[in-house]
């Protein structure tokens, strides 16, 4: 169930090839407070991010998306461009080698569960940056 936002309830970029992981994870971040946009690709992602790059809070990606670019290639992009944007890497059959991760990046497996995604974002967004249900619970 969806909770009315206001303007000032944070934006996530979701980014994943496979449908069902990205709508689970939209569902699991909009559970958590988040207003969310959504990206089959790299490509789409870029777009998103270079239009909405003062809301978004939080990449959440997924490692192998159609394409050109991956989801480190994505996260080390927006690390770079844009630092104020936490990260979080998700993937089922790849672990990350050291080094792969940008700064600050957080990697966690699929399949994932809400108080997964949750307990990361608790420790990795800004107490600033986090929309009302999570404040709530960091108390």
């Amino acid at each position: 169930m969806n909770q009315p936002a206001d303007q000032s309830t944070p934006y996530t970029l979701v980014v994943d090839g496979d449908g069902v992981i990205r709508m689970g994870a939209v569902d699991i971040l909009q559970e958590a407070g988040f207003r969310t946009f959504e990206a089959i690709d790299g490509d789409k992602a870029l777009i998103l991010l270079n239009e909405h790059q003062r809301d978004i809070v939080l990449l959440f990606t997924g490692l192998k998306l159609p394409g050109l670019r991956n989801g480190f290639e994505i996260a080390h992009e927006v690390a770079g461009r844009w630092p104020h944007i936490s990260i979080v890497v998700a993937s089922g059959d790849i672990r990350p080698e050291p080094g792969e991760l940008s700064d600050g990046a957080r990697f966690i497996p699929k399949l994932f569960s809400a108080e997964m995604v949750r307990a990361h974002l608790q420790e990795i967004l800004p107490d600033g940056q986090k929309p009302e249900p999570l404040r709530a619970r960091s108390l």
